[in-house]
């Protein structure tokens, strides 16, 4: 069974590449250089270009591209990258889908998306039932996850994997937070009690080939943890881990200087639950926070 997988070089992605190919899937990256391997094929998303042999037959395609949200400040020019990645990637697969044949076509279109969708919940639990938020991510979750239309029209199934803060010591929220605590400068982002949406990057893992079997579940999906914990929470677990202090707080007004506006979204409260996850069975190997931390700093 071949996956087809965009932004197969990625923090998720080649954490998802190897773990297919160790479960002993074929897997063919889409990529925008050229070629360097037989399991890559050259594509353009933002021409919209991309071969519809790559897609036919393939059991799933998984679009993880999307530049970073939180490396840069986010200046117009920026922010206008973080919509057009993400919207011309999944657009183009989505389009391609669509214009094969019916057989031809992939059982499933995973499509990367993001808690985001549901603005600053506050200590309000969203599930995949809420309506979406405000602001520029909230917006930008909307507009992406339209982009897969053409394949959803198709009668492809197609799944939003609104993913949360997937954990790994190298990578992602936790990296930074990990090497702050090793220098003894750990602690909270702001007042601490805003919710921190976290999934182990095993259950992450699970939830992805999860989806990709059960063809019951389709649409929005809340790839997060069985619990968001508050951020003091959070820093409080990671602290207890490493046998560090977490009492450094980073104080809001310094996260809106150094960052920009990025630094106020970092700040805001995502309690999102897994509804449809929590409803369909999926079984969490970590499903508690202590337990995720510790398989994320062991990795």
């Amino acid at each position: 069974m071949r996956v087809v997988i965009a932004g197969s070089s990625g923090f998720l992605g080649t954490r998802l590449t190897a773990t297919l190919l160790d479960s002993g899937r074929e897997v063919a990256k889409l990529v925008r250089r050229p070629p360097r391997a037989t399991d890559e094929v050259q594509w353009n998303p933002a021409a919209g270009q991309l071969d519809p042999a790559a897609l036919a037959g393939a059991s799933a395609v998984v679009n993880l591209a999307g530049a970073n949200v939180g490396t840069r400040r986010w200046t117009d020019r920026y922010k206008s990258l973080l919509v057009s990645s993400r919207v011309d990637s999944t657009g183009t697969i989505a389009r391609t889908i669509a214009a094969l044949p019916q057989a031809d076509r992939p059982q499933v279109f995973l499509a990367q998306s993001g808690v985001d969708f549901y603005g600053d919940t506050g200590d309000r639990p969203v599930t995949e039932a809420d309506p979406p938020g405000e602001g520029f991510l909230a917006d930008l979750v909307r507009v992406w996850e339209a982009a897969s239309r053409p394949a959803e029209d198709a009668g492809v199934r197609v799944v939003h994997m609104r993913t949360g803060f997937p954990l790994s010591a190298k990578g992602g929220l936790l990296q930074p937070m990990v090497w702050q605590f090793k220098l003894f400068a750990g602690g909270a982002l702001g007042s601490g009690r805003q919710y921190i949406p976290w999934i182990s990057m095993a259950d992450w893992l699970g939830a992805v080939q999860f989806l990709r079997e059960r063809d019951d579940l389709a649409g929005a999906v809340n790839v997060v943890g069985p619990e968001p914990v508050r951020a003091a929470e959070f820093a409080r677990a990671l602290g207890h881990l490493l046998n560090r202090p977490s009492f450094w707080p980073v104080p809001g007004f310094a996260l809106r200087i150094a960052l920009g506006e990025f630094g106020g979204v970092a700040l805001e409260s995502r309690r999102v639950l897994p509804g449809a996850l929590g409803q369909a069975g999926f079984g969490y190997r970590q499903p508690d926070l202590e337990s995720a931390l510790r398989a994320a700093v062991a990795g």
